[in-house]
């Protein structure tokens, strides 16, 4: 399980409701297709945050350039809005964070924490589910 945050480019604040949404979905497909689960994916103005539970055949930067990858090509698709903001034709910061969910990081206190990013009334919980059992 994994925690990550991903900045848009250039830090804009990119992150409408339309985009959420379109976020969102984009993210729900994504894990239909892939064998990545989000758990919880909330947005914070100019970044999002990802709770991700998936194979461990599958490493952190994969599931990030997975994700960033498909969800950049439908947002600039579906909102041409915000290629306008970004002007350089990516969506996604270069970088990103990545943290495991562990012992000593565990699912509650990382899904606190990442209510408690930024302040509370712009932070916007997407999507939330519970982590999947392995039997």
């Amino acid at each position: 399980m994994y925690h990550f945050v991903c900045p848009a480019k250039y830090r804009r604040v990119v992150f409408s409701k339309s985009v959420d949404q379109t976020l969102k979905e984009i993210c729900l497909d994504i894990s239909n297709r892939y064998e990545i689960h989000f758990l919880e994916i909330g947005t914070d103005n100019d970044h999002v945050h990802f709770l991700i539970q998936s194979v461990p055949t599958f490493s952190a930067t994969k599931i990030v350039m997975t994700i960033k990858s498909i969800t950049a090509k439908q947002i600039f698709k579906k909102h041409p809005e915000v290629k306008e903001k970004l002007w350089g034709g990516n969506f996604w910061t270069s970088g990103f964070f990545v943290n495991t969910v562990s012992k000593f990081g565990d699912e509650s206190t990382i899904s606190k924490y990442v209510k408690e990013q930024g302040l509370e009334q712009e932070y916007t919980v997407l999507h939330q589910t519970d982590q999947l059992a392995l039997f």
